[in-house]
């Protein structure tokens, strides 16, 4: 679980970055969710945009890619949601240490 300082230090991290993923009209799928979480491990830290054109919710779409990847949902801002999952192999963020 990120705390509120780790999650504004994600947030201002994040904020430069395009989205490299983009969920259309057919939702969250397992093809899906499998390149993200492959992403995920590289990155650690990405945005998924939601098209005008998906039916589904985007906080339903926020829930399914985070219990799919197993990542922490960073925030959900317009379209676009913000995910962070500690990578194994490839460390590359440092977050602000929890009290």
């Amino acid at each position: 679980m990120l705390t509120g300082k780790q999650k504004r230090f994600l947030r201002a991290t994040a904020h430069h970055m395009t989205p490299i993923f983009q969920v259309g009209k057919g939702g969250v799928n397992e093809n899906m969710i499998a390149q993200i979480a492959d992403a995920l491990e590289a990155r650690e830290l990405l945005k998924v945009s939601i098209l005008q054109n998906c039916d589904v919710d985007k906080d339903t779409v926020a829930e399914e890619l985070v219990e799919g990847t197993g990542a922490e949902l960073v925030q959900v801002i317009g379209h676009t949601i913000v995910l962070y999952k500690e990578s194994k192999e490839n460390k590359k963020l440092e977050l602000p240490v929890k009290k």
